[in-house]
């Protein structure tokens, strides 16, 4: 089961980090397994690094109880969900008060222990015994005690956040062998992991409760200095793909949806809080699909309209915003998701999205099925680490030379920033979709290939590309920001990067899919 989640290792790769355990419940009882943490490269480039003045409380990191759930009864699964919805809520009401008590965190070294970390404590524990009655009382299996060791959470300071989260053994964490019609974006690195900062990140930085320092952004959550750098100072990193072979699909499938222009958004998720309002605590682009919201089902999601060209693709891509942080506001400044909890400044439309669905160089691929959930990245890399993370941030004409992880571009003039994402192209062959939404796929390996009985699908890719005036650094401070939305106590970090699909077709257009790429055509 660890190897469904394990990222693709590029020539570069040294060794791998071992990270959480998985928590297995359900019917089987107890399971552990080994996820892997990815270590990037560093680009030692010496660009950008600043220190923190002192060790600042910067955030709140708790288990990502949603991940080590990895089977749940499906008679259980709503009311897990709802609940799992319950712990980020309460992470983020924590947040919020520990960025607005800096003045007394300075006057009592136990404050946050006392009246932030210990009360989250109680209330999770709480929260976590409730998934266990729900398990329990449809038949599953639960270690109460293992779970319950998932109710406390720690702190992180300032130095502990900051750009490449501390991680230097060199794996690389590529989520899949191609992008872009041919283009290799797979490379990442570190790209900081000596630097720290803890500096205003806008023109009109927010001062925390009493005037004391907050962390960085126009809202007091980041980015800082040290989330930007050069993109001509990073030396290559982008590895070779996978050599094709004689059964590669090696045609490719484009469909049509737009830049979100219409500006259809909002702050849930319903792949991971089905039935919450605001469950992503962050804001979302859509096309595609133009009803989807907490409540959307796969009745309602296969009678919806779409924005792709092809009516036949009804499916859901969505992905948090980009904002500029110059002192702008939107229309949710005072709404939950947006600015009431530190997703400030305005919101950007990409000038380009495009979607493609490419194939595998080792075999024929199978057609998706219908209504499969895939989510790539993770939200939470903050305080999670990199396991599961998949960003990639680059510059026109640099995106075959450089990929980033843990830190956005600064781009030069003329030349735009683009996120892509190579979703997982493996699939189990049984489920739509897993209690923790990642071990029903997986990426391919090193040469290419879907392991463990998985079968390839055609790998969806995405490329975003956004006009932006590049930011400034100053003093170790840096002007006119940019930021993808995120949970705030994740502190707007480029590895927060995500992105979600579900796959809705009509017409027979997965088959048309898959047989356009195995036939190796191109198609659209």
């Amino acid at each position: 089961m660890g190897r469904n989640n394990r990222k693709r290792r590029t020539p570069l790769a040294t060794k791998a980090i071992a990270a959480s355990a998985a928590l297995a419940l359900g019917g089987g009882g107890l399971i552990w397994a080994n996820f892997y943490a990815s270590a990037h490269e560093s680009n030692n480039s010496g660009q950008n690094q600043t220190k923190a003045a002192a060790a600042t409380v910067a955030t709140i990191a708790c288990p990502d109880v949603g991940q080590k759930l990895t089977n749940v009864p499906a008679k259980a699964q709503q009311g897990v969900a709802t609940e799992l919805a319950n712990l980020d809520k309460q992470i983020t009401e924590a947040y919020a008060r520990l960025a607005s008590t800096r003045q007394a965190q300075t006057q009592d070294a136990s404050f946050v222990q006392n009246a932030i970390v210990g009360p989250l404590k109680e209330k999770r524990a709480a929260t976590l015994d409730r998934i266990r009655i729900d398990i329990q009382r449809v038949g599953g299996q639960v270690d109460a005690a293992g779970l319950q060791a998932l109710a406390a959470c720690t702190t992180m300071t300032t130095n502990q956040t900051t750009a490449g989260q501390g991680n230097n053994g060199g794996q690389q964490n590529n989520g899949g062998q191609q992008q872009n019609g041919g283009q290799n974006n797979g490379g990442q690195q570190n790209n900081g992991g000596q630097q720290q900062g803890n500096g205003q990140a806008s023109a009109t930085p927010s001062a925390g409760a009493g005037g004391a320092q907050n962390i960085g952004g126009q809202a007091g959550n980041g980015p800082v200095a040290a989330d930007f750098v050069d993109i001509t100072k990073v030396q290559p990193n982008v590895a070779a793909k996978p050599r094709a072979n004689g059964n590669a699909s090696r045609g490719t499938f484009v469909t049509r949806c737009g830049v979100n222009a219409n500006k259809n958004h909002n702050t849930d998720n319903v792949i991971v809080a089905p039935g919450v309002t605001n469950g992503a605590h962050h804001l979302h682009d859509y096309v595609g699909n133009q009803k989807v919201d907490a409540f959307a089902t796969n009745d309602s999601l296969i009678k919806d309209q779409t924005s792709c060209q092809n009516q036949g693709d009804l499916s859901a891509y969505y992905w948090p915003v980009v904002r500029i942080q110059d002192g702008t506001q939107d229309f949710d400044q005072n709404r939950d998701g947006g600015g009431k909890e530190g997703n400030v400044g305005k919101i950007l439309t990409p000038v380009q999205a495009q979607i493609k669905y490419v194939g595998s160089p080792t075999s024929k691929v199978t057609a998706m099925p219908q209504f499969l959930r895939i989510i790539t990245g993770d939200a939470k890399t903050t305080t999670n680490g990199l396991a599961n993370a998949n960003a990639h941030w680059s510059c026109t004409g640099f995106e075959n030379k450089v990929q980033l992880t843990t830190q956005y571009p600064i781009c030069p003039q003329g030349s735009n920033v683009v996120r892509t994402f190579a979703f997982q192209s493996c699939w189990d062959g049984k489920n739509i979709d897993s209690a923790n939404h990642r071990t029903h796929v997986a990426f391919a390996d090193a040469n290419g290939n879907c392991q463990n009985g998985f079968k390839a699908i055609p790998q969806l890719t995405m490329r975003l590309v956004y006009k932006i005036n590049p930011p400034v650094l100053q003093n170790g401070q840096v002007k006119n920001a940019y930021a993808v939305d995120g949970f705030p106590d994740q502190l707007h970090k480029a590895a927060t990067d995500h992105d979600d699909f579900i796959a809705v077709f009509k017409n027979n257009l997965a088959n048309t899919i898959a047989n356009c790429i195995n036939q190796g055509r191109q198609c659209q």
